[in-house]
């Protein structure tokens, strides 16, 4: 998000930017805990896409004010008109044009004000703010009743007004503008405008609506937040104790970490000292800027409802609340979305694999979305982001701020082994040298245990067949024998080890023998405990458009899925599925591919079961094809 601080009309006005495309709303969700309206910029050529409906849902889950700014209109084969369609088509007829366009496509020269109804002629190297004209007489008939509709939807959600359009058959500008100012405040209605950024047209309108129409931080009474689990608020007042939030975190090579944040309560001054409610840290904002791009400019203080920036925080990030150290409160922290998928990422250059961990984690301070981390199982570092683009930006961030290159593929399954049938078995060692020799000899009982139960050890020995002092080698032997699994070498889990007896040398006798008994033995039960491959079930939940829903479950059974349930949401189906995660590695692309990137899914770890046979031959056979050998055998 790149946010700039502007004075329009008298009039202070941030602006915050986000990325469009959808793999990187994520970036929208912060900026929008920062935002008191917002514009959603719709493509004159291509209308409403994936990233306009999805933007659209972040703004009706916070209920923020919402407008829609159609652009590109100058572009070949733009048009307003099927651009509002799609608006309306995708979000209802409460979405109303408060502009006209003047000209179509490469014609485009200015807009008609519904709400004034006057014509503004904008050059396309001008200020934008255009030179009043007359409106073209093919477009006073369509400006008429746009008018006429404007003010019609801006009356009917107040009853004065209401009760003056009737009588009048119209409503005065001032009336109309107060009107659709509340009707916007209160999400009655939608207002659509239009222009070309980059020609700047319509854009000096867009800042004029912003200026009348869109509601001040100040509006809002208070904001609720809490402390020592106990609801807590602040009034949007510079006479309350000072609190900020933190929306934005951006790791720079040079300056360092630069914090933007939202002045909720009080006025900040510069060199103030406030403390960070997640770390308790004393944090000093000894320089506050307002931000231009990437640009800040050096300001004395920041006022309640402010946007600012300041640099090296020592334990703030994005989310973070921070007060006066008598007046403690907390906001609401940013729910970003999981990831949805993960690549195996290793360094090009031994010389950079340490680097890579130090380098994800600055990243990943001005990333919420993004996680690194090391698989126990497999070993592998694990790379997870929100799409294919997403990973590809932070693959280019690693090179270009870090000059790491890296290579990525996708994760290894951490499958797992397990026993189907007890097994009671003996493991007898015993080596004669020189000196002493060794000798160990133990019975184990090996049990089947339930998914998940992990692995169990028992001692039922008496008499002392066993001596006390060699029962814990025996438990540790088993478990490192259970490190590499007799099929493919996956780590065995949930089954019960139980020694019960055995016998001892008074000088052959030791750890290490008894270690290597419990080894043996647990070989020797492998051959008759039917071992068997298990592999991770991923629970999963798809959304996407009901149109959509016949395929995604067809998809999901082809994958070996189960689906468990399923939901509507208006208009939006939710499907929820076990799937096994060795199906699931590329499902983004693929969900992205078969709903025309408008799907989109989480998933977590649930539980592992058994690998079908045919599955779990391949795994085996690609195992023992790549040279992994489960147990090597020691020599008596």
């Amino acid at each position: 998000a790149a946010l700039a601080v502007l004075e329009w009309n008298k009039h202070k006005v941030n602006l915050l930017d986000t990325p469009g495309f959808h793999m990187f709303l994520h970036e929208a969700q912060g900026a929008l805990v920062a935002a008191d309206s917002a514009v959603v910029v719709v493509d004159g050529v291509a209308g409403v896409e994936v990233q306009t409906e999805k933007a659209w849902n972040l703004c009706a889950a916070r209920q923020l004010p919402c407008a829609f700014f159609v652009n590109k209109l100058d572009r070949d084969r733009a048009s307003f008109s099927e651009a509002l369609d799609s608006i309306h088509k995708a979000f209802g007829r409460l979405a109303v044009p408060i502009h006209l366009p003047i000209g179509d496509e490469r014609e485009f020269s200015g807009l008609v004000d519904l709400i004034t109804i006057k014509a503004y002629s904008c050059r396309a190297d001008g200020d934008g703010k255009g030179r009043e004209i007359s409106i073209p007489p093919y477009l006073a008939k369509e400006a008429k009743a746009a008018h006429e509709v404007l003010v019609e939807m801006v009356a009917e959600g107040n009853d004065e007004l209401l009760d003056e359009f009737f009588r009048e058959g119209t409503l005065p500008i001032p009336h109309i503008v107060d009107g659709l100012r509340q009707a916007f405040r209160e999400r009655r209605l939608f207002p659509v405008l239009a222009g070309s950024a980059l020609h700047n047209i319509g854009t000096a309108k867009l800042l004029d609506f912003l200026v009348d129409i869109a509601p001040s931080p100040v509006e809002q009474a208070t904001v609720a937040g809490s402390w020592d689990q106990q609801p807590v608020s602040r009034k949007v007042s510079d006479e309350e104790p000072v609190s900020v939030f933190v929306f934005k975190t951006f790791a720079d090579p040079f300056a360092g970490r630069i914090s933007y944040f939202r002045v909720v309560s009080g006025v900040l001054k510069a060199d103030a000292h406030l403390i960070n409610g997640l770390t308790q840290a004393d944090e000093r904002f000894a320089a506050i800027g307002a931000p231009t791009g990437k640009a800040i400019t050096p300001i004395a203080e920041l006022r309640a409802g402010d946007l600012g920036a300041v640099a090296k925080l020592k334990e703030t990030l994005t989310g973070h609340t921070l007060f006066e150290k008598t007046h403690p409160i907390l906001y609401p922290p940013v729910a970003f979305p999981e990831p949805s998928i993960a690549y195996a990422i290793e360094a090009k250059s031994r010389n950079d694999e340490d680097k890579i961990g130090v380098a994800m984690h600055k990243i990943m301070e001005e990333d919420p979305c993004l996680r690194f981390d090391r698989d126990p199982q497999t070993k592998e570092f694990l790379l997870h982001g929100n799409g294919q683009n997403h990973i590809d930006v932070t693959v280019a961030k690693l090179q270009h701020r870090y000059h790491i290159n890296v290579v990525l593929h996708a994760p290894k399954v951490p499958y797992r082994e397990t026993i189907r049938t007890p097994a009671a078995v003996q493991g007898r060692h015993k080596k004669q040298t020189g000196g002493h020799g060794q000798f160990g000899d133990c019975w184990v009982r090996f049990e089947a245990l339930p998914r998940g139960a992990g692995f169990a050890f028992a001692n039922e020995t008496f008499g002392g067949s066993v001596p006390r002092q060699y029962i814990p080698a025996i438990e540790k032997g088993i478990v490192e024998a259970a490190s590499r699994g007799p099929l493919a070498g996956f780590p065995l889990v949930d089954f019960r080890a139980v020694v019960y007896d055995g016998s001892y040398h008074d000088v052959d006798s030791s750890e290490m023998a008894f270690k290597q008994a419990a080894r043996k033995a647990f070989r020797a039960a492998m051959e008759v405990a039917k071992p068997a491959l298990l592999e991770p079930l991923m629970r999963v939940e798809i959304q996407a458009p009901i149109d959509y829903a016949g395929d995604l479950i067809s998809d999901c059974n082809g994958r070996r899925g189960r689906v468990t349930g399923m939901e509507t949401r208006e208009g939006t189906q939710i499907i929820r599925a076990l799937v096994p995660m060795a199906e699931m590695l590329t499902y983004q692309n693929d969900l992205t591919a078969k709903t025309q990137g408008r799907g989109s899914y989480s998933m977590e770890f649930d539980h592992y079961d058994f690998l079908p046979a045919q599955q779990a031959e391949k795994i085996v056979a690609a195992a023992r094809a790549a040279g992994v050998h489960a147990h090597e055998e020691e020599s008596d």
